[in-house]
């Protein structure tokens, strides 16, 4: 596992740095990366954010999305990585690991989705945070790893979950297989609807309308859901506000559309960081500076 003084160590300085590190739970063959950033003052106290990646695997350049940020706001940001070597393709990360090659469903506590919470265990276990909870953000493959991290683990060390820019997402219903949906990992009905009673926050860029490109999930469960980005997002939404009255059971999703905004993690970076800890997004002149630049 995880030592918590070694990673204690690491963070101790301002400024970047990089942990390689194994979790034995998820997979000890495979070497993780913490790519972390500590700004000036940050104490015991202040806020911890988790960032995942997307498809490009640049867990460096997410956590440098966020440095303006944790600089403004006195923040420690966690970026851990899975690299391309060690989890190929979208199952290992975006989906988990939750299905093997065969299709058979693993043992929940090797799934990628739990790293994160233990990453932030040997954190408070080291003396690193005192915080009872923090906040996790994903892009893009990050964000499907988000919200299913949300739907299939606990959710209680985390205060917040941003999903930004989604290829697609695992719809709440126990009536699909995963990852279509939430079948066949045997889940209960509550289950189900304690993660439509979580606040979970929907970003979505309406300039990430592509509708075709390597990047776009093309399965036809994906393209069910919409045929770019934006709409997929807006349909998630819908399926749970109308799962949950379905069932008699609140749905505290919401979503924020970001103007001008394609598929581009720094922006969506900012923006979701100006939300949690400026209470909005940008305004219109930061919006205008942040357009254009793109990153999967």
């Amino acid at each position: 596992m995880i030592d918590p003084q070694e990673l204690a160590r690491a963070l101790s300085a301002t400024g970047r740095t990089a942990f390689p590190f194994t979790d034995a739970l998820h997979d000890a063959g495979k070497e993780l990366v913490l790519h972390a950033y500590r700004a000036p003052g940050v104490t015991p106290d202040s806020p911890v954010v988790f960032v995942q990646h997307g498809m490009g695997r640049n867990g460096d350049e997410y956590r440098d999305f966020w440095i303006e940020a944790a600089d403004r706001h006195g923040l420690l940001i966690l970026a851990p990585t899975f690299s391309a070597e060690t989890h190929q393709g979208a199952e290992p990360y975006n989906n988990g690991g939750v299905r093997d090659a065969a299709g058979a469903v693993t043992p929940a506590g090797s799934w990628a989705y739990h790293v994160p919470a233990r990453v932030f265990a040997a954190l408070r276990a080291g003396g690193v945070t005192r915080r009872r909870q923090a906040f996790l953000f994903g892009h893009s493959a990050g964000s499907q790893f988000a919200h299913r991290m949300a739907a299939l683990t606990e959710r209680a060390p985390f205060c917040a979950i941003g999903c930004g820019n989604a290829g697609w997402y695992s719809l709440p219903t126990l009536d699909r297989p995963f990852p279509e949906g939430l079948g066949g990992l045997g889940l209960t009905d509550a289950d189900l609807e304690a993660w439509l009673a979580y606040p979970l926050l929907i970003l979505a860029g309406d300039a990430d309308i592509e509708t075709s490109g390597p990047s776009l999930p093309s399965n036809p469960e994906a393209v069910a859901q919409g045929p770019h980005r934006f709409a997929r997002a807006h349909n998630f939404l819908r399926f749970a506000r109308e799962e949950a009255a379905r069932r008699g059971v609140p749905c505290h999703w919401r979503i924020e559309v970001v103007p001008g905004i394609g598929h581009d993690g720094n922006a969506m970076s900012k923006v979701c960081a100006a939300i949690w800890f400026e209470g909005q997004q940008p305004d219109a002149a930061r919006m205008a500076a942040l357009a254009g630049r793109t990153s999967l």
